[in-house]
């Protein structure tokens, strides 16, 4: 008997979640093939495609699971190696005392935390690993032009020498692929999804919010005299602020956050209204105005970053815009899929863009596998060609049919938590019922109560269910509240007016008798 022919998978994109789903369609014995728009991801010399280092990554229970579902022993231990854990939001900010303050936020009143991690090492892993399998075969500076979904057939110009900076340029050469099964993974610029429009009747929303972001540095500490055996001690010295926190100073309108790295220094961003950043790019030639801005906003900064460093990083780092996307559906037939950004970009404010990725491999696999779990009507067991690709065109449907109602979910809950971070944190109210919430999953555990940022970041829960859940909670809440305070109002209204009726009926009692009494005296108190 002759023997199948593996499966070909090529996936446009050599990202995290690009590099990860090739790992699972390795896992599964596909031929894979990775091709990637820029050089090798693992040279420090490779441009970003936004041109800039990336914002730090938190990973959390979705990526992790997806991670350790990789079918990689070692992958998951060699990540956590270079991840430092996050336990929560310091909050910094000034008294009227003219005093620094900072305030720790617990993300969890279980103590669970999230990780930060550098995006090059998390990637650089993939790609190690992936060179070691037989069946992978990774192209680097290979530009998706086109592609028909139908016959499935791919186009990619491949990019060996750098790109002129002329307009007019030679024609580079163009490659035409087979394949079997097509994911894209190439980002919320994707090549793929814009193909994929062509044979689909996509619902698509692209919305930029009116926030720009700049990138700084907080240098790691110079190295102390301490103990050679004190680890921890050591490691913590490095940094100038505490490791195990996502620093944020809120400024109501914009904000100024820090995620540490393993080396001892922090990366921060600066999320600002684009009207803000022409304010200050406009008033930078005088050198001091940049580090005021910082002073009368971010308390403390400046003596992090010195001056003339943060405005070098303001005048060298592109301020970039902040893009949310949302499509539907995520596939064609049995021939595509769409993964991460490409499905659905997102703004980093519940730190979920990635997680939300590496997740989207996990479900997409899953699906994949259940749908081939089928009874064969082969004589040797074997499922044919049409039957893997009908069960594969059922496996994407119900992909896109989860996987869109949930990525819209994150997407606005993404949006959301931008005003929490930069303005909520500060908010008695928000304090108040994130306690509550806390405390009734700490005390009363039966209730199934959280708090709705763990349930996205510690769990795997649908996020269109942590959405209907937290939305149930918050009605409960708010119903429990003005019970709390209506009740007693009610109570004493009640009483009032029990009162006023008997002070009525007392005072009507003593205008009858007085009337009495007034007869009385009128015939000389006579009976």
């Amino acid at each position: 008997m002759a023997e199948t022919p593996r499966q070909k998978t090529v996936v446009v994109g050599a990202g995290p979640v690009g590099s990860l789903a090739a790992l699972y369609a390795a896992q599964r014995g596909h031929a894979v093939e990775v091709y990637e728009l820029r050089n090798d991801l693992r040279d420090p010399l490779t441009t970003p495609l936004n041109f800039t280092k990336s914002i730090n990554l938190a990973l959390s229970t979705r990526g992790i699971t997806a991670l350790e579902n990789s079918g990689n022993d070692t992958l998951l231990d060699h990540v956590f190696d270079a991840t430092i854990p996050m336990r929560g939001r310091m909050i910094h900010g000034i008294r009227p005392s003219g005093e620094l303050y900072e305030a720790q936020q617990d993300y969890d009143a279980h103590g669970r935390t999230i990780f930060a991690i550098d995006r090059a090492g998390l990637n650089g892993r993939l790609l190690d690993i992936l060179e070691t399998l037989p069946n992978v075969t990774i192209f680097f500076n290979h530009k998706m032009t086109g592609a028909d979904f139908r016959r499935r057939k791919a186009w990619f110009e491949v990019q060996d020498k750098p790109k002129s900076t002329s307009r007019s340029r030679e024609r580079l050469p163009e490659i035409e692929i087979d394949f079997d099964f097509l994911i894209g993974a190439d980002g919320a610029h994707s090549s793929v999804r814009h193909h994929l429009m062509k044979y689909v009747m996509m619902d698509y929303q692209q919305h930029y919010i009116d926030t720009l972001w700049c990138e700084f540095q907080i240098a790691a500490q110079k190295s102390r005299d301490i103990a050679d055996d004190d680890n921890d001690a050591a490691f913590r010295a490095k940094f100038a602020i505490s490791p195990n926190h996502l620093h944020i100073w809120p400024g109501k309108d914009f904000m100024f956050i820090a995620i540490p790295s393993d080396d001892g220094s922090f990366t921060c961003t600066l999320f600002m209204p684009a009207t803000e950043f022409a304010n200050l790019e406009a008033t930078q030639d005088d050198g001091v105005t940049l580090p005021a801005f910082f002073d009368r906003h971010f308390p403390g900064v400046t003596q992090l970053i010195p001056p003339a460093d943060l405005i070098a990083s303001f005048q060298s780092n592109p301020h970039l815009p902040l893009i949310s996307i949302k499509c539907n559906p995520h596939h064609f037939q049995a021939s595509v899929v769409l993964v991460g950004d490409a499905a659905h970009a997102m703004v980093p404010f519940y730190g979920q863009g990635m997680n939300a990725g590496l997740e989207d491999v996990r479900v997409l696999f899953a699906l994949l596998d259940k749908h081939a779990r089928v009874e064969s009507n082969s004589p040797d067991g074997d499922n044919d060609s049409t039957s893997a690709e009908a069960n594969r065109a059922l496996a994407l449907a119900e992909y896109s049919a989860l996987r869109v109602p949930d990525a819209h979910a994150i997407n606005d809950l993404a949006l959301h938590n931008y005003t929490e971070m930069r303005a909520s944190v500060l908010s008695p109210v928000y304090r108040l019922r994130k306690f509550l919430e806390e405390q009734l999953s700490v005390y009363v555990p039966w209730l199934g109560w959280a708090t709705k940022y763990s349930r996205v970041s510690f769990g795997n829960e649908r996020y269109s269910e942590v959405v209907r859940k937290s939305e149930f909670q918050s009605r409960v809440l708010l119903g429990g509240l003005i019970g709390t305070v209506s009740v007693p109002v009610l109570t004493g209204l009640v009483f009032l007016l029990i009162h006023r009726r008997r002070v009525s009926n007392f005072m009507g009692s003593v205008a009858r008798h007085a009337k009495y009494v007034a007869i009385w005296a009128a015939n000389g108190f006579k009976r």
